[in-house]
């Protein structure tokens, strides 16, 4: 075939909610289009292997972001998902919805419709919470959202030892409050990683007019006028073309939907002059606005070597230990998101709500996992990352062809007031480590390093190795002002027949992990799209036996 009513290009978190959804009714005719191969991989599926997937080249793009000047000219490696599923198919599978503040600001900002209350029953009815239902989680839909089966006794001492210098216990970072900290929720089923394409595409893959194309990249969206009527893809050496009778939706990511805007020649003149492509439609905000979350690394030797340290031989020893209890049982460290604790804590006192994100990890770590010497020694490691930082990034191209990566500019740490945040965050990590529960053991701090203490040091080690926590947004943002990209329908502004849905229509960046956002978002478009009412929640409290149970249900007319 090569005409649909709806081709959805990018095969992520967002692209395989929308298959599932515009495929529910038969006389839809659905095409879906992902530039990287199948998912069928255990390096995917086996949670742990996400060790293995974010550093090298498994089911990843592994861009950069070369020569950064706000970094010393260092390039900042940015792994992307290259495969069905994206970059839920290799993230560490957080279920992190953000804060209630995050969503009220998108409306603040004259986005009608995207407030916490507004976006709250699509996260939902996306939803299958194991431990039940409440107002605030919803149970019976694909996403599965479990406890962590892997609970180290490092990442434990870790919650308890930030307890003990005074942050809060959080049971539910997605509750009625995000402030504490403790173990993180995770998308996974019975042991296994539960992304968008295991739980959306998958269980829908036999639906005669549902049509999915891997390996395929979108050369450019065909334009017709104002109108957008199909996409141009590339298969090898061959090109294709495929129409849409009703709409092109753009689901490929921060960095890759501007950039097919911009191969299109969509966006603003001084980024397509350079390359000879034609501005068929002025937009300047398309690629502009970049939002991520800057992260840099408190590491610390573990004097008790009860930390994983896969290449030595005790470490190697645990692995084959826990490869046979994963086999058996779907239990054991192959669970593992590796940031199985952590929490959402402030910088200061005078800070209104949570601005730092911590992970710990039970592994010395570096670089993003690709220094490899760190797996020969036992330690633990915290990020610390920004949840809501001022600086601003863009996305340009590199060149006119659609297989070559785009041109990113993360311009981490421009603003000082996104340093100044970091500096506070390792001091406050080195008090949770100087706790007598963590203390227990700490040894030898890694990174900074015991001899930087002062605020310049501590600046100039966050200059020289800080990165990022894989949560690109923005560069597509939704609103009205004139570096808007998209209405509050998602809709391209002066197009027809185009939307874009997926993280980059955020606005501004929400406190947390990326990915069950990115999901709502495709969740609430699907019901735009078709033109359905926002989904009615009915909230009950059943008394049975003295025991008074929770009971949602969510459904869309």
């Amino acid at each position: 075939m090569t005409e649909f009513d709806y081709i959805i290009v990018g095969g992520g978190s967002a692209g395989c909610v929308l298959a599932n959804r515009l495929s529910e009714n038969p006389d839809h005719q659905v095409c879906l289009v992902e530039a990287g191969g199948s998912d069928k991989s255990p390096l995917i599926y086996i949670p742990a292997g996400a060790a293995i997937t974010v550093p090298h080249g498994f089911h990843n793009w592994q861009l950069n972001a070369e020569a950064q000047s706000t970094m010393n000219n260092r390039d900042i490696y940015c792994p992307r998902g290259k495969t069905l599923g994206g970059s839920s198919s290799i993230n560490a599978m957080l279920y992190i919805r953000g804060q209630k503040e995050d969503y009220d600001q998108w409306a603040a900002l004259g986005n009608e419709g995207w407030s916490f209350n507004d976006v709250l029953p699509y996260f939902l009815k996306s939803q299958n919470q194991e431990r039940g239902a409440s107002e605030l989680h919803g149970i019976g839909g694909p996403l599965n959202v479990a406890d962590p089966r892997s609970q180290h006794c490092l990442s434990e001492a870790f919650i308890k030892g930030a307890i003990e210098v005074g942050e809060k216990n959080n049971p539910d970072f997605n509750g009625a409050d995000q402030e504490g900290v403790g173990w993180y929720q995770v998308t996974q089923k019975e042991g296994q990683r539960c992304s968008s394409a295991a739980a959306y595409l998958h269980p829908v893959m036999d639906r005669p007019n549902l049509t999915v194309m891997t390996k395929s990249h979108t050369a450019r969206v065909i334009l017709e006028g104002k109108k957008a009527i199909g996409i141009e893809i590339v298969r090898g050496v061959t090109r294709r073309k495929l129409f849409a009778r009703k709409e092109v939706i753009l689901s490929a990511g921060a960095y890759g939907s501007p950039q097919i805007m911009l191969l299109s020649g969509i966006g603003a003149r001084d980024k397509l002059a350079p390359h000879n492509i034609d501005c068929l439609h002025e937009l300047p905000g398309v690629g502009e606005n970049l939002q991520e979350h800057p992260d840099v690394l408190v590491v610390a030797n573990d004097k008790t070597a009860s930390s994983m340290a896969f290449a030595r031989p005790m470490g190697m020893g645990r692995v084959i230990r826990d490869a046979v209890k994963y086999i058996y049982k779907r239990e054991g460290f192959l669970t593992s998101s590796l940031a199985e604790s952590g929490g959402f804590i402030k910088s200061s006192p005078e800070v209104e709500r949570p601005d730092l994100q911590l992970h710990f990890i039970p592994a010395a770590m570096e670089d993003h996992g690709r220094k490899l010497s760190r797996y020969l020694q036992y330690g633990f490691s915290i990020h610390v990352c920004i949840l809501r930082p001022d600086s601003r990034g863009r996305v340009s191209l590199n060149s006119a062809s659609p297989t070559d990566n785009p041109e990113i500019q993360l311009n981490l740490l421009e603003k000082q007031a996104d340093m100044d945040c970091l500096v506070r965050g390792i001091k406050r990590v080195r008090q949770i480590i100087q706790s007598s529960e963590l203390s227990r053991y700490a040894g030898e701090e890694y990174l900074p390093g015991s001899d930087v203490q002062d605020d310049d040091e501590l600046e100039s080690y966050i200059r020289n190795n800080a990165n990022h926590i894989y949560h690109p947004v923005g560069t597509c943002k939704m609103g009205a002002d004139d570096m808007a990209v998209v209405d509050t329908r998602l809709k391209v502004h002066g197009l027809e027949g185009l939307r874009v849905v997926d993280a980059s229509i955020m606005p501004t960046l929400i406190s947390g992990n990326t990915n069950a956002p990115a999901m709502m978002i495709a969740e609430k478009a699907a019901d735009m799209i078709l033109d359905k009412n926002q989904p009615k929640i009915h909230f009950e409290k059943v008394t049975e036996t003295e025991k008074t149970q929770s009971r949602i249900s969510v459904y869309s007319s």
